[in-house]
């Protein structure tokens, strides 16, 4: 076979043009880290809410129908944001590369897809709450600059296809030196703007100056065999860093007591405003209570008990005077999520607070520094606003919260519920007496009884640890004599109403989960 001259030129130039194909897609990549990076940091001097990265998240977010949220919940647990950021992310890498590579002097069509991806950027940034025009800017500038160093890289990138070629360019070292000093200035740039962004207005030397109010009415001591010590079990008190995290914010709001103030209006006698200073000056209380998120699936972990010290609602809301039709009480964040919580569960003797410390230690960031709710026997979404700053009394037939819009149910009463933590499922066991342990909650009620059942046989009643109140959680445990093969354990709970968990398996939406947890194991 004979190989032509024009045979071996193409072969020459075919590794070039892959080469080329992939300078110019780094290019777009490199532009559009310059749109972040410049459009974070812009967004860390005017809001960080203005992030055109964390506008189109937050708005994807508020967008997003209910299945969708669940399933990302059901499919990532607590680390559905952070699926969310990887998903925008890949998303973003390639239209940026599919934009550097369609990108041309004469026809700057990758140009025109960052000024596309820029204006999604800019509604999503001009529609959040509380937005301004300056809301754009950062977006705005992250477009123009994110453009400017897509011209130049895909300028130096060009290689000519000829010695004939009319196209003047750099050599490729320029190109590699250009796109690692706009590479360095796009992840400089974010670094910065995060930063700045977590730094708000001092509130991590805020919190870390914070000091935890002197409490006398104290939370009674945990009895001993509350928390039963099973290896692989669930403590009966959550750490902080262990508790789990659901809500709607991408960014972190971050509060200063300082920048606090709860505003109280609506259906009251006497609109107040409280600053930091008026919350502190009232009697605080500490309070063991445990936490449910709706979207918990049967068998869960979007559950935690903690220590709580905080200032009663009842006492504000008495203080402002409710009007008697009032039924509703919308609570806002300062990033605008808002839940609607009975005015009957507030002011019926249970221990609802505005809490300022968790577990010892001031709030974490994460779960609502400087104040947040918690409300005894409510699934979160109707009651444990965080980062709260208004109050407005209302009626259920008059206003709607964040995920009662969305189609979940107005009231989110806690549901009976009990699971299996122990053993884990599937683990390798071995004949004879085997330790089952688990968790179950019914708050506001408790719990009275725990029954466990192997293969669709005799409910066996297990053994209950002491209740703390009823308002936490409560452990079990039950030995089980277990024969060789495959068997299936089922757990349900009564509370001290009476109230049997249900058996019929339903999803979370509209108003939590049912179902008996079921487990799985293999005695050989």
């Amino acid at each position: 076979m004979t190989t032509t001259i024009g045979d071996r030129h193409e072969a020459a130039r075919t590794p070039r043009r892959r080469r080329h194909l992939f300078s110019r897609a780094l290019a777009g990549v490199i532009a559009a880290g310059v749109v972040l990076g410049v459009g974070e940091l812009l967004a860390a001097l005017i809001d960080p809410n203005s992030s055109p990265f964390y506008a189109v998240g937050s708005t994807t977010v508020d967008r997003s129908p209910a299945w969708a949220r669940e399933f990302a919940i059901h499919t990532f647990g607590t680390n559905d944001k952070p699926a969310l950021f990887v998903g925008m992310t890949i998303l973003i890498v390639l239209l940026a590369a599919v934009a550097g590579i369609v990108e041309r002097p004469r026809a700057p069509f990758g140009s025109a897809i960052l000024a596309v991806l820029g204006l999604v950027g800019i509604v999503a940034a001009t529609q959040r709450p509380g937005a301004t025009w300056m809301y754009a800017l950062p977006t705005v500038v992250g477009v123009v600059a994110g453009i400017a160093v897509l011209r130049v890289l895909t300028a130096t990138a060009r290689a000519p296809e000829n010695s004939d070629s009319e196209d003047s360019w750099l050599p490729r070292r320029t190109f590699l030196l250009l796109a690692a000093a706009a590479a360095a200035t796009a992840a400089a740039a974010g670094a910065a703007g995060r930063y700045l962004g977590q730094q708000v207005a001092g509130a991590v030397d805020n919190r870390r100056a914070f000091a935890i109010p002197s409490v006398t009415d104290r939370a009674g001591a945990i009895a001993p065999g509350t928390d039963i010590g099973v290896p692989g079990g669930t403590p009966f008190v959550t750490s902080n860093e262990d508790f789990y995290r659901i809500d709607t914010a991408l960014r972190v709001p971050r509060l200063t007591t300082d920048d606090w103030q709860l505003r109280i209006h609506g259906m009251v006698d006497r609109e107040l405003t409280l600053s930091w200073d008026d919350l502190i000056a009232r009697t605080p209380v500490e309070r063991v209570v445990t936490l449910t998120c709706v979207s918990n699936e049967v068998g869960g972990n979007l559950a935690g008990n903690a220590t709580w010290i905080g200032y009663p609602i009842k006492d504000i809301l008495d203080e402002a005077g409710v009007h008697p039709d009032a039924d509703m009480l919308l609570s806002t964040s300062s990033d605008h999520f808002t839940a609607g919580t009975p005015v009957a569960a507030l002011r019926d003797g249970r221990d609802a607070i505005l809490a300022v410390a968790m577990n010892g230690q001031p709030l974490p960031f994460e779960h609502g520094y400087p104040v947040r709710q918690v409300v005894p026997g409510l699934y979160g979404y109707v009651s444990a606003t965080k980062w709260v700053v208004d109050w407005e009394l209302t009626r259920f037939d008059e206003a709607e919260a964040y995920w009662t819009k969305r189609g979940w149910s107005a009231e989110g009463p806690i549901k009976t519920a009990s699971r299996i933590d122990v053993p884990a499922p599937f683990a390798p066991t071995a004949p004879g007496p085997v330790l089952v342990a688990g968790t179950a909650w019914a708050q506001h009620r408790g719990i009275e009884k725990v029954e466990v059942r192997v293969d669709n046989g005799a409910w066996q009643t297990a053994t209950l640890a002491p209740q703390y109140t009823i308002d936490t959680w409560r452990q079990w445990t039950w030995e089980w004599q277990a024969a060789a093969g495959l068997h299936t354990l089922q757990v349900r709970a009564t509370d001290l109403d009476g109230n049997v968990q249900v058996e019929e398996r339903t999803p979370p939406v509209p108003s939590g989960a049912t179902g008996w947890h079921t487990r799985s194991f293999t005695v050989a």
